[in-house]
């Protein structure tokens, strides 16, 4: 394998890696669901595929057998991502998650500690 090949390879683990950190930070300090949605299906999917991507480049430079596995995880990978954020999203739609919840009224609150007096 030429050491440009190689590179290229390191580019794409490097490149992986930012997009799944960047994923996993979305995950976490984003504050909303569906902005904590948008971070692991885009960002993560992203670096996972650049991971396949470079297993699939380094079997065929290094003249190894070439499994279809990598291809198949991929192709799985990006039909089912998509798929299941969308049905995440129209689940929080109908829960009514992008409405804030109610606050409890200030009176309610006033009258239950009256009426225990």
């Amino acid at each position: 394998m030429s050491w440009l090949v190689a590179i290229a390879l390191v580019l794409l683990l490097a490149s992986s890696c930012f997009f799944i950190l960047v994923g996993s930070l979305g995950l976490v300090k984003l504050s909303e669901f569906f902005k904590r949605l948008h971070a692991p299906t885009k960002a993560s999917t992203l670096g996972v595929g650049c991971v396949l991507l470079a297993s699939v480049g380094y079997h065929w430079f290094s003249d190894t057998d070439p499994q279809p596995r990598e291809l198949l995880i991929t192709a799985f990978l990006f039909i089912t991502a998509p798929i299941s954020a969308h049905l995440m999203a129209k689940a929080a739609l109908s829960l009514h998650m992008a409405e804030p919840p109610r606050q409890p009224r200030m009176d309610v609150e006033n009258d239950a500690d009256a009426g225990s007096q």
